[in-house]
């Protein structure tokens, strides 16, 4: 067992560093690049709203969401209590909806309808090209580098991350500093999103906690109601979070911190 206070050192063949650690952070580079075209071309754009009253539904619950994260940071108390107001009670009563007369019923089912069809689909598609990749990547290192440890750590770490960086290799006496192959795979797994979004941009699809965190879109052809989902029901809940919003604007008080800031110069 190592001593404590004792550095342990290990002989290790210095062409690992060049034989597995870089050719492990080349091939998920490459994979996350690959992953992201392969998405851009398999994706299909949103279907925009086919009629006045089915853009009218996906454009309130969006507009209510826009005032609460930003419009109330600047706006008046009196222009947002009116604005509150006016959306709170047409999510309420329904107002906003394409079809009055089905509030309160079971949303469609998405099996047979064929927007959540294609929907499902594109969700299927995603999750392809995340789960493929990261099970060929780890079947190619589990059958070529498995067992190696190739690098140290500069730092000294607690013991609980011993099992996140030794896997394939977790020993008794092995420093916790030092990292296997397997581990390095996933340390690039979710390290790389920087490098991702410099090579990229930041609306990448290799991204994949970005895709696995996916929030609403605003823009304006987005839908915002997935298959299965009850428009009726969101709109009680954003009608609750307005409900509770206190309004505060960055505005209040500008005169006097200004004069307190230059009336002494």
């Amino acid at each position: 067992m190592a001593l404590q206070g004792v550095e342990q050192t290990i002989l290790r063949d210095p062409a690992l560093f060049y034989w597995i650690l870089i050719p492990i952070t080349i091939v998920m580079i490459l994979t996350g690049m690959l992953r992201h075209y392969a998405t851009v071309l398999m994706s299909s754009p949103p279907k925009p709203a086919s009629t006045l009253a089915e853009s009218r539904e996906r454009l309130a619950l969006l507009r209510g969401v826009n005032l609460r994260n930003h419009a109330a940071a600047v706006l008046p108390k009196e222009s947002f209590e009116m604005r509150k107001s006016y959306l709170v009670t047409g999510f309420q009563n329904g107002t906003f909806l394409k079809d009055p007369a089905n509030k309160g019923q079971p949303p469609a089912n998405p099996m047979t309808d064929p927007a959540g069809m294609e929907a499902m689909m594109g969700m299927m598609k995603g999750n392809m090209m995340m789960m493929i990749p990261q099970t060929l990547i780890m079947s190619w290192i589990n059958a070529f580098f498995s067992g190696f440890v190739i690098l140290k750590l500069p730092f000294p770490l607690t013991i609980r991350f011993k099992s996140m960086l030794q896997s394939g290799v977790m020993t008794r006496d092995l420093d916790v500093r030092w990292v296997s192959s397997l581990s390095w795979y996933f340390l690039n797994l979710f390290g790389l999103q920087s490098v991702f979004g410099f090579i990229l941009g930041s609306d990448n699809a290799a991204n994949h906690m970005a895709q696995q965190m996916g929030s609403i879109n605003p823009a304006a052809g987005a839908n915002p109601f997935q298959p299965g989902q009850d428009p009726h029901k969101m709109y009680l809940n954003e009608a609750e979070n307005l409900e509770v919003m206190e309004h505060f604007c960055i505005l209040d008080g500008v005169e006097e911190r200004v004069l307190r800031k230059y009336g002494s110069a």
